[in-house]
């Protein structure tokens, strides 16, 4: 079956580009590349073209995720499944798929409303190599398992959520189910995957933002600690403590961006491994800093970033 192969890129509406630009360089360690016209910048993690694109407006909040499929033939069956689905499918221009540096897009929502777009052939500039805005020790894993992961809010509900994933060819579903005092059932956390990278996306109760967080994983322990340390030094919010978590048992932190959500930064991860469990908490730490983050994995909407 033809299915989306990673998270090849996603773009960014904030508030404060300037800011954005410096967080990605000094704290994430992306390159920043100034965009093609006012407002606008890209960040490269690899040999991308781009994998963020920031776009100066007041949104604060992811605007669209866009997701790989292997070649044209792929392309065109992906489109005919949606179509035949029911899914609202708008194929872009020549102009839209020069502006996003790919060869053909084509632009649908998931059932919570989130923009998703789906194309092929990235512009990949092998001659321009990935260049970090600070010191790193390695460089980002990307490759097969794409750009990293994000967490979603679904208002949608389970059931049409997984199902709409699973038409673009994901594989996933329940790997946390976590027992929260006060509630009368425990949180579910989705978790859904489409190469050898643990999962993709994953979703959770709706928040003050469509998404949660967003991942980036480097190949060396010494970048998170690395990272950690310009975090703590920089005077920015820890959402979420280090630790490691159970269901892909990477080593992690979270901390709050410009725009008000969590970044996170791991090493580690395994692979994907195809079957089905579930866990009721992490391998260890990653406890939620008070006042920062809610036991639902919300940030705190009030909390101002430096």
């Amino acid at each position: 079956m033809v299915q989306i192969t990673e998270l090849g890129y996603l773009t960014l509406g904030v508030k404060r580009l300037a800011r954005w630009k410096d967080f990605a360089a000094g704290i994430l360690g992306l390159e920043v590349v100034d965009g093609d016209r006012p407002g606008r910048a890209f960040l490269r993690m690899d040999s991308w073209h781009h994998r963020i694109v920031l776009e100066e407006n007041d949104a604060d909040d992811l605007m669209l995720l866009g997701f790989r499929v292997a070649g044209q033939d792929e392309f065109g069956e992906m489109a005919e499944r949606l179509k035949a689905a029911g899914v609202a499918v708008r194929i872009g221009s020549f102009d839209e798929a020069a502006e996003r540096h790919v060869l053909e897009v084509m632009m649908l929502q998931d059932p919570s409303g989130h923009p998703i777009e789906i194309f092929h052939g990235p512009h990949v500039q092998a001659n321009h190599p990935f260049y970090p805005g600070r010191r790193m020790h390695g460089a980002f894993k990307t490759g097969t398992g794409g750009l990293g992961h994000v967490m979603l809010g679904d208002s949608a509900g389970y059931d049409k959520t997984y199902a709409f994933y699973r038409l673009l060819g994901m594989r996933g579903g329940v790997e946390y189910r976590i027992p929260v005092p006060g509630l009368p059932r425990p949180v579910d956390l989705t978790f859904m995957h489409c190469n050898d990278r643990d999962h993709t996306l994953a979703f959770s109760a709706p928040g003050a933002k469509r998404i949660n967080h967003l991942m980036f994983e480097v190949e060396t322990f010494d970048d998170v600690g690395l990272a950690y340390e310009t975090v703590k030094n920089a005077g920015i919010p820890i959402g979420i403590e280090p630790g490691r978590h159970a269901n892909d048992q990477m080593y992690s932190f979270y901390f709050v961006n410009p725009s008000g959500f969590m970044s996170e930064i791991g090493w580690g991860a395994r692979a994907s491994t195809h079957q089905s469990e579930f866990y009721q908490r992490d391998t260890f730490g990653h406890a939620s800093v008070q006042g920062v983050v809610d036991p639902g994995m919300r940030v705190n909407p009030k909390l101002e970033p430096v």
